[in-house]
């Protein structure tokens, strides 16, 4: 039985973290076994404690400082075991149930590499600058790698385990996803994007994401690009 490694880095999210492990353990996926893999960055707001609940369920990576986003990421891809790879946001903004039909594709033989779009189909904008903000970044990548993806920005990225044997991932904070998204174009190897649906928070509920990580995204993908 092939096995599927969900990755959940987590950084001071104790008003979210147990409800959305409880969800992640309530999926289903046929004829997959399932493998939660949860990274707690450095957090100090009562989170580890609440992680602390969930080691003998569990394989739990407790960082002793905050690394970021990236760091956190790689380090649960070390100890994964999964044929497939999965990465989970630690709040509630995504349906962990749209991971199942993003694993199909790639069970079947059909992908490589599946993203969860928050741009095909219907759902809430949020904050304006932070959905335009991601058009771009998306319109830069298609521009560059001659590819048709809406969501580079999606947490939603799943993929085959033998993907990370064709390169190295450097990034340490959410330049994870403009890194990972032109590695794997430039190895030439497709991605396809699935809709998802989508419940975007505010910074005032703890999203951290910013502009100047936006920024920073567009310069990855043309460092990479040419790299």
């Amino acid at each position: 039985m092939k096995k599927i490694s969900i990755i959940i880095p987590v950084f001071n999210e104790k008003r979210y973290v147990a409800e959305l492990i409880s969800r992640v353990q309530g999926v289903n996926f046929a004829g997959l076994e399932k493998e939660i893999i949860i990274i707690d960055d450095g957090s100090n707001d009562g989170t580890r404690e609440i992680l602390e609940q969930f080691l003998d369920r569990h394989k739990i990576i407790f960082h002793s400082k905050t690394q970021g986003k990236g760091a956190a990421l790689r380090s649960g891809f070390k100890i994964s075991t999964g044929d497939i790879i999965a990465v989970q946001d630690a709040d509630l903004e995504y349906n962990p149930e749209d991971l199942n039909k993003l694993a199909v594709p790639i069970v079947a033989g059909q992908a490589k590499v599946v993203y969860g779009s928050r741009m095909i189909g219907k759902n809430p904008i949020g904050h304006l600058a932070y959905y335009f903000g991601n058009k771009f970044i998306s319109l830069i990548a298609r521009i560059l790698y001659n590819c048709r993806l809406t969501d580079i920005e999606t947490c939603y990225k799943v993929f085959s385990r033998d993907v990370l044997t064709n390169f190295d991932l450097e990034s340490n904070d959410f330049g994870f996803d403009p890194e990972f998204t032109a590695k794997v174009l430039k190895n030439k190897i497709a991605i396809i994007e699935l809709p998802i649906s989508y419940s975007p928070r505010k910074f005032n509920q703890g999203k951290k994401i910013g502009w100047h990580d936006g920024l920073k995204a567009i310069w990855l993908l043309i460092k990479y690009r040419f790299k």
